[in-house]
């Protein structure tokens, strides 16, 4: 049984032994041997690595992927022309250099952030304020994070990092700034509102009046046609009359005759009081109502 379980111990000895000298390198990471406190070595490879056991070495991970700084506060900057603007910002970068990452930051990132940050918070104080309002919002905008980022590939060697991009995500007046830009852009847009409704008015009279106008010609042309046609009826009528009664004088007057008994007694309530032997119903009595015999055809 002692035999055994020397076995045992050894084995379990040998397995922690090994497991002190082995370690696995991931793809994302970067492995700094230490010696004694001193780098030994840094590895990059991906893999099963060995090293010697504690506390002759030990190993210190650090992320290879590219990192992301925030601002960490939005602090005014003030342009060429004395506008105070936030600028929110962001940098990506990446460790280049272990061993320089770890002379100065050690092997928090953490410290290399808070190290990194008035840096670039810097960097951008100083080509803001080469720039105005206009620049810095829209037509500059690029040029300046190119500026910022050579400004900083110097100080990011010291550190033993890359710059790999710098971004702008926001840029915005302070609050105070800003209320008084929204009300005049608020007063200019009510202006122009203002401006497009009058336009409008205008142009609905002018619309209106040239409607009205076109109106009257159409009513007045029409009425112009329809008293032309009118005027050529009553004339090919009165023609059609007199070539009629003048065939035969006695049937017209008998005919006009009826046509003002018809427009004297229109209604019951009409009324006359005359002589019965006036001309006026002569039509009436005997003597007038006998026409002329008709005309014999021809």
């Amino acid at each position: 049984m002692n035999r055994i379980g020397l076995i045992v111990g050894a084995f379990l000895l040998a397995l922690i032994l090994a497991s002190s000298t082995l370690f696995i390198v991931d793809q994302r990471q970067l492995a700094v041997v230490y010696a004694l406190g001193e780098i030994k070595e840094v590895i990059s490879q991906p893999g099963l690595k060995w090293k010697m056991p504690p506390p002759f070495q030990n190993v210190v991970f650090l992320d290879k992927r590219i990192q992301t700084l925030d601002s960490p506060e939005t602090r005014p900057i003030f342009t060429a022309e004395k506008k105070s603007l936030v600028i929110d910002w962001l940098v990506k970068w990446r460790i280049s250099e272990p061993r320089q990452f770890i002379r100065n930051n050690g092997a928090d990132m953490r410290n290399l952030e808070s190290r990194l940050s008035p840096v670039v918070q810097a960097a951008f104080n100083e080509e803001i304020t080469r720039r105005d309002v206009s620049a810095v919002l829209s037509g500059e905008r690029d040029k300046i994070m190119q500026d910022v980022r050579s400004r900083l590939a110097d100080d990011a060697k010291s550190f033993g990092v890359e710059i790999v991009d710098v971004r702008i995500k926001r840029v915005d007046f302070v609050a105070d700034i800003t209320d008084s830009v929204y009300r005049r852009m608020e007063s200019e847009r009510k202006q122009v509102a203002n401006q497009l409704r009058s336009q409008g008015a205008a142009e609905s009279e002018k619309i209106r009046a040239d409607a009205d106008r076109q109106r009257e010609v159409i009513i007045a042309e029409a009425y112009r046609d329809s008293q032309k046609v009118k005027g050529e009826g009553d004339s090919k009528a009165s023609a059609l009359y007199a070539d009629a009664f003048g065939r035969d004088p006695q049937f017209a007057q008998f005919y006009r005759s009826l046509e003002a008994y018809r427009a004297t007694f229109r209604s019951k309530s009409d009324l006359m009081v005359i002589d019965p032997n006036n001309e006026f119903f002569k039509a009436m009595r005997g003597s007038g109502a006998t026409l002329a015999p008709a005309a014999k055809p021809r």
